[in-house]
């Protein structure tokens, strides 16, 4: 029931390259007038540029506070069903120490009540697993719109046509200039919103 840091970085790879796409489709219908300068100042503006994914994962205070948000739901989850499990075990023990003494008909009676109680917890147990999936896929779903309104507007202030994610071992870019890291500023930038949105 815990949340993995590669969904989380999977999550964020998903959604920068969506935002990025986006931001580049968002910038296409511009006026003459408008790319003139664009085209006259490339060399010192690129028109594409990247984010390092991990260090966005780890240095993004909104993608910590999510992680320990899913990190106590999912505990407290499990804390719930293992108490609930534990809870069961040991009215199995009573019964299975008063079942010598019991007569037929209530063993009988208490063996269904204890075999009901058995099924109503592994229902209870895949439904608190489907919450915390479910969580899990709303908080991914905030984090998504957060990146691709930030990617978007930041695209369009600097004049970036593309954003592209740098992660390592991912085989997808394996080497961008570091004129082109753009990841300090985002960071910087998502921290400081995040904290006026705390707020």
């Amino acid at each position: 029931m815990k949340i993995k840091a590669s969904i989380v970085t999977n999550s964020v790879l998903a959604i920068l390259i969506a935002a990025g796409v986006s931001a580049c489709n968002q910038n296409k219908p511009e006026t003459k007038a408008a790319a003139a300068p664009t085209a006259g100042t490339t060399a010192s503006n690129p028109e594409i540029v990247y984010i390092n994914q991990d260090s966005l994962v780890a240095k993004y205070d909104y993608i910590k506070d999510m992680d320990k948000r899913l990190g106590d739901k999912g505990k407290a989850a499990q804390a719930d069903v293992q108490s609930r499990q534990q809870a069961i075990q040991r009215e199995i023990a009573e019964y299975q120490k008063a079942a010598p003494t019991m007569a037929a008909d209530q063993r009988q009676a208490t063996e269904q009540r204890l075999q009901r109680k058995g099924q109503e917890f592994q229902q209870y147990q895949q439904n608190a697993g489907a919450q915390v999936q479910n969580d899990q896929v709303s908080e991914q779903t905030k984090l998504y719109e957060k990146l691709v309104d930030f990617t978007k507007a930041y695209a369009k202030e600097k004049g970036y046509k593309l954003i592209l994610t740098y992660q390592k071992g991912n085989a997808t870019v394996l080497y961008g200039d570091p004129s082109l890291d753009v990841t300090a500023d985002v960071i910087k930038r998502l921290n400081e919103a995040y904290a006026k949105d705390k707020k």
